[in-house]
This record gives structure tokens, sequence and C-alpha cells, in this order.
């Protein structure tokens, strides 16, 4: 079997003495599509962090973290390989810049353009590419504060896409959507498994799983507690345990939704 192109093990994250993150081990083969899930405080977002390198895990002789092969980089370069969007990503890129700055920042890593950022007019074929395939060209001149959350996000998937990377890393994507726009952005997940991304993704929605994410990490704690298939690991008595409330799922065309 090839090597996983990501792989955390044995990782610890403390805040304030307790941990958040509780010798964790974790992997990801290349075009493996996995959905992390749990209650808030479960660790999703730190592991994200750990896997994105915004987070260190604590030293021990166990512990690595190996990216792409490699166990050390330098943030610029590892961001050519994976692309993030979260909840806290939009809300620093909640400003004046435009739409198509923000877009753009991916080269720099840097959220919008500063005097220093040299855009080239290869940086501004590339971003009005992408900006196409995702359907916000329209919007490349409207300020980032005056965009819904749907639109908004759609810029953030550009900016994260702005390399071709190879993994892309979404965290609680999904928060503050509309119906019409979580739909949307299920179809993006899908235009991203069809352009053979490998994506990792972290929610509170189930909804939020397309069909082609067939891989379920589900966490408690700061703990992985169950892994592996999701028509083995979605079902009710495993996530009423772990949410201590009763779950109610149901499952249509692929698509799963959850209510207590």
């Amino acid at each position: 079997m090839t090597q996983p192109i990501i792989q955390v093990e044995h990782a610890t994250v403390r805040r304030q003495g307790k941990a958040i993150l509780d010798d964790v081990s974790f992997s990801v083969h290349g075009n493996e599509h996995v959905a992390i899930i749990g209650p808030n405080g479960a660790g999703k977002s730190t592991l994200m962090q750990v896997i994105s390198e915004e987070i260190h895990p604590l030293y021990s002789p166990k512990t690595r973290r190996i990216l792409f092969g490699r166990e050390k980089w330098e943030v610029l370069r590892l961001r050519q390989h994976m692309g993030i969007v979260s909840q806290s990503l939009q809300y620093l890129c909640n400003s004046s810049y435009k739409s198509w700055e923000i877009a753009i920042s991916g080269f720099f890593s840097s959220i919008g353009l500063d005097f220093h950022h040299q855009v080239t007019e290869e940086h501004r074929t590339k971003v009005e590419e992408i900006m196409h395939r995702f359907g916000v060209w329209h919007l490349k001149d409207k300020q980032m504060n005056r965009l819904s959350s749907g639109e908004a996000r759609r810029v953030l998937l550009c900016r994260a896409s702005i390399h071709d990377p190879e993994v892309m890393l979404l965290d609680e994507a999904v928060s503050n959507l509309d119906f019409p726009s979580r739909r949307e952005y299920r179809q993006t997940l899908e235009q991203l498994d069809q352009e053979g991304k490998t994506i990792i993704l972290a929610t509170h929605e189930l909804s939020e799983i397309i069909p082609a994410i067939n891989r379920i990490v589900v966490m408690q704690d700061g703990r992985i507690v169950a892994d592996g298939p999701k028509q083995e690991i979605l079902n009710e008595s495993l996530l009423s345990l772990v949410y201590g409330t009763q779950v109610y799922i149901d499952e249509r065309e692929g698509l799963y939704s959850a209510w207590c």
C-alpha cells in the first residue's frame, strides 16, 4: 500500500493544562476523502490546525507529523500543497478588501494585498480563471464585508485553490450558510472531487458530507473514538453515545442528515 500523504502520530495539544488533542494518530492517503465529526470541543479544529501546521503538538519521542513525505516544511511552500477554508479564516477576511484581492492573496499566504506584494500578470490570469470556475468572478470588485456568507466561502475556496493544491482542508465551512448556499457548497465539494483533490472535512453538518466522502472519523474529548466506512460509522447508537443525547439519522440519495 502507498504511503499516506498526511500522517500525524501521537499528537497532543494542551491549553491551560488541558489536553484538547490527546495522543491522536491520523493519516490520509492521496485521493481519499475524510469527514471528521464530533461535538463542540472534541478537537476537530485543533487536529485540522495540526495538519496545516498552524498549531504544533507537544514534543514527544513518539510524535511525528509527516506531510507529503516530509517532516519539515516552510509554511509558504506547504500552502502550495494544501488549501485551507475555515470559519476563523472567513472572520479574518471579513474586511474592505475586494474579493479578487482576497483570492489572489493566496499566492502570498496573506490576507489581502499590501505594498510589498508583487502581483504579476500570471497571478491575475490565474485568479480570473479560478474565480470563473467557482462562479464568483462577477463579485471581483465587491468588498468581502459586503458579500453573503455563501459568496464569501466561495471566494475563500478560490484563495485556497490558487496553487492547485493536492489537499483541501475544510473546517466548519458551511457554518451560517442557508439551504441554497449549502447546496452550492456541496456542488463545489463534488467539483473538487472530480478535480482529483483529497478532501479533509471537519463538520457538524452531516448534510455537508457528499457521497464521494466514504470515511468518517468521530472525535470526542480530544480523541478519535471511531474511524471507518461511512455506512458503519453514521449510526444512531454511536452518535447518540458520542453526543450524549438521542441522535436520529436519515439518509436520502447518499446524503445524510441528523437531529436530536
